[in-house]
């Protein structure tokens, strides 16, 4: 995928494909159900997980990212997904203008029979699949799965040499590599994909993180936060990739809550924070303890409502003030919004100017 053809020089922006099974239950609730989709199978699941991409579609968002989480609880963390490559496959049929971003894990596939699944689906697709390559911080899924999890910067390692093997088969005719965790033998990827360059996603905050994305990746995404901390994260990842002779683009996660009014929109995230259960959000302090840079010890109690702090980046407000908040971000350095697209007034009333934006 050609991200550059994508944009146009417009805001990037995107949402989550639906394929977690249930969402967190950060805010105490009890649901009728274990996860969201239970039970459902052929015609009801497929249209509940058809329809938002399609919206999204409509909407003219930019990609939809297909996550992968191999085991989730459900409670302080997501419930499992359906299968990355399986979905992928399945949304490529079923659309045909919005981008695929798989998310995929080093350590639980081989880069080269990914390189090869990826041709594929980007031929089938008319050139339209990318990466986000998940470095993996759930260090139970990790065993669970039979998967190595060495400590976290050797595993930010391998993923670079996960990269190394899948850009080199993608994007040459024959390639050889041998590294401490991949090898190639005169790997050749045919049918070639449609596009000559793979387009590289990422997520994490780290110090490896970052470093993985200056010399590796095209785009970062960030969990959410206010402008002053996403500003910081952006002008340190881009700086480090200039001085590698590269360019990085960002995208944060945000969650939009519009109301008619600010005084309305302020009552319900108050709401929301009061109705937080303190024992899932220390659970939750343990399952993420893997990771670095992102959940990090916050006094933002917005921090703490959504899997990966979208509700701190405060699109909280009037269509207004949501606007204008968005712009912040952007103002901040960003170049994309991965967002989520429940409220309808935000849909209707503040992404077609964010559209529209430069």
């Amino acid at each position: 995928m050609n991200d550059d053809a994508v944009t146009n020089g417009r805001l990037h922006l995107s949402t989550f494909a639906p394929t977690a099974m249930g969402g967190p239950r950060l805010l105490g609730q009890t649901p009728s159900g274990r996860q969201a989709f239970d039970g459902l199978s052929g015609d009801e699941l497929s249209g509940r997980l058809l329809d938002p991409v399609l919206k999204a579609d409509a909407l003219g968002l930019d990609a939809v990212l297909i996550a992968q989480r191999w085991w989730g609880s459900g409670a302080e963390i997501e419930a499992s997904t359906l299968d990355c490559l399986a979905m992928t496959s399945w949304y490529a049929a079923l659309t045909n203008r919005i981008q695929l971003i798989t998310a995929i894990h080093p350590g639980f596939f081989l880069p080269s029979a990914i390189a090869k699944w990826g041709a594929t689906v980007d031929r089938l697709s008319g050139g339209r699949w990318s990466v986000n390559v998940t470095t993996g911080w759930h260090l139970r899924e990790f065993a669970m799965f039979g998967a190595d999890a060495p400590e976290h910067d050797l595993r930010y390692a391998r993923t670079a040499e996960f990269l190394d093997v899948l850009r080199g088969g993608w994007e040459q005719e024959e390639f050889t590599y041998a590294g401490r965790w991949y090898k190639a033998e005169g790997l050749r990827v045919d049918p070639r994909p449609v596009c000559p360059r793979l387009t590289v996603y990422q997520g994490g905050q780290s110090d490896a993180a970052r470093n993985l994305a200056a010399q590796h990746s095209d785009w970062m995404f960030l969990n959410g936060g206010p402008p002053e901390k996403i500003a910081s994260i952006v002008q340190d990842v881009k700086a480090r990739a200039a001085a590698w002779g590269r360019t990085v683009r960002c995208t944060v996660f945000a969650i939009p809550l519009c109301r008619a009014t600010d005084a309305e929109a302020e009552g319900e995230i108050g709401r929301m924070v009061a109705a937080v259960d303190p024992a899932t959000a220390q659970r939750r302090r343990v399952a993420t303890s893997g990771a670095q840079g992102m959940w990090a010890a916050s006094s933002d109690p917005l921090t703490g409502l959504d899997t990966n702090e979208g509700y701190a980046s405060r699109l909280i407000g009037s269509p207004k003030t949501v606007l204008r908040r968005a712009r912040e971000l952007i103002d901040a350095g960003v170049d994309g919004l991965h967002l989520t697209l429940q409220d309808q007034l935000f849909n209707e009333e503040v992404l077609p100017e964010l559209r529209a934006s430069p």
